[in-house]
C-alpha cells in the first residue's frame, strides 16, 4: 500500500462517474482552476456518508467561491452511487473505484475479509486530500472507521488554515 506524503504529486486517475462517462482527474484539475478535496468514502449504503457529502453539498457556494472544489470516490456500484448523487442533488463528480485501484494507489483503508471486524462487507473507508491546483497533496487524512473524519466545517478551517500558511 502506497503511502502519500505531503507535498506529493498525487496519483492521477480516470474513472467512470456515477452517472455515466468518465472523469479525469487531470483534466478536471485543468477546466475548473483552484484546489480539489478528493475524498474517499465507503458507498451509498453508508448513512454517516450520505450526511456528510449531503453536508458538503450545502456548502459548495462556500468552497467555490475559494476555488475549491470536490470529487469523490468510492469502491461502490455505478448504479448505486448514481441512485445516491440524484436523491441527494450532490453536483460534484462521484465516482466508481470498483477496481480499488485507486484506492490502493491513495494508500486508503481498505476493509476487507480480512478485517478484524465484520463492517457492511467489503468497502474503502473515509479519506481526505487536498490537492493544490497543480495536483500536489497538501493534507491527508485516514480513517479505518465511518467516525472521526472531518465535516464540512472543519474542512473550511483546514483550507484556510493551509491558504494562510502557504510559504
Amino acid at each position: 500500500m502506497n503511502r502519500l506524503q505531503l507535498g506529493d504529486l498525487a496519483p492521477s486517475f480516470s474513472l467512470p462517474r456515477a452517472e455515466g462517462g468518465d472523469y479525469s482527474l487531470q483534466q478536471d484539475l485543468s477546466e475548473r482552476p483552484g484546489w480539489r478535496f478528493v475524498i474517499f468514502f465507503r458507498g451509498s449504503w453508508c448513512p454517516v456518508c450520505n450526511e456528510e457529502l449531503q453536508e458538503i453539498q450545502d456548502s459548495l457556494s462556500y468552497f467555490e467561491g475559494k476555488d475549491i472544489h470536490f470529487t469523490f470516490l468510492s469502491t461502490d456500484n455505478q448504479q448505486d452511487l448514481n441512485e445516491m448523487k440524484e436523491k441527494h442533488g450532490l453536483t460534484s463528480p462521484i465516482l466508481a473505484d470498483a477496481t480499488e485501484d485507486i484506492l490502493k494507489q491513495y494508500g486508503v483503508y481498505h476493509h476487507g475479509e480480512d478485517a478484524l471486524y465484520e463492517d457492511h462487507g467489503i468497502h474503502g473507508e473515509p479519506a481526505y486530500y487536498l490537492l493544490d491546483e497543480e495536483g500536489k497533496v497538501m493534507y491527508q487524512q485516514q480513517q479505518t472507521s465511518p467516525f472521526g473524519r472531518p465535516h464540512a466545517k472543519e474542512l473550511r478551517k483546514i483550507a484556510a488554515y493551509i491558504r494562510k500558511n502557504l510559504k
